[in-house]
């Protein structure tokens, strides 16, 4: 049995300037994961920040109260397929990140289900990331990361973290799951920053 679900299967012939280098347009949302999809019930759902100090959490209604972002944006995965004008709503990292103290630069997410990756902090503020848990006007899909996966669009979507749990800020740049396997430690898909 594979871990690793089948995604992207075919090469549209399209071409946008929004295309960043090797990237082909697909106009459905491929599925990959690694591992099995986890089940997360939004009453058992909880987001932490853990910095060198201490942490703060946030459970499903608390997260709900938040200010909450319409975001209109292209993913780009590594696997080669982006898909353009895609619509969430979440709560932006600048929000959550208000009230948290840190001197660490560097952040590793966690998702339920064991699934870590590795994003510098400045990557994820200044309007450039969120918890997104609304996909196209629906709930986030288990699938595509429901309840909630972190956004963070202008790096390749491994880095938008599915069944997104919490944040931790690390002193450096320590590589996630995929980076472990070869995945570039950034992922800047207009630099093409795939694999190391």
């Amino acid at each position: 049995m594979s871990f690793i679900t089948r995604g992207f299967g075919g090469r549209s012939r399209e071409r946008d300037d929004r295309l960043p280098p090797g990237q082909t347009l697909v106009h459905d949302f491929p599925v990959l994961s690694a591992g099995p999809t986890p089940e997360v019930d939004t009453a058992e759902w909880e987001f932490t920040i853990r910095t060198e100090s201490g942490s703060q959490s946030w459970n499903w209604d608390e997260f709900m109260a938040l200010d909450i972002d319409e975001v209109s944006t292209d993913i780009h995965c590594v696997t080669h397929w982006s898909k353009l004008g895609t619509s969430w709503r979440g709560v932006s990292l600048d929000t959550l990140f208000e009230h948290v103290e840190t001197e660490y630069d560097y952040v590793m997410a966690h998702s339920y289900g064991g699934y870590t990756t590795n994003v510098p902090l400045d990557e994820l503020l200044d309007g450039k990331a969120w918890v997104a848990f609304e996909f196209d006007g629906e709930p986030l899909d288990p699938e595509h990361g429901g309840p909630a996966r972190l956004l963070v669009p202008h790096l390749y979507f491994w880095k938008s973290a599915k069944w997104v749990r919490g944040l931790e800020m690390m002193p450096s740049d320590e590589p996630g799951f995929w980076e472990q396997n070869g995945y570039h430690i950034h992922g800047d898909p207009w630099k093409e920053e795939r694999y190391w």
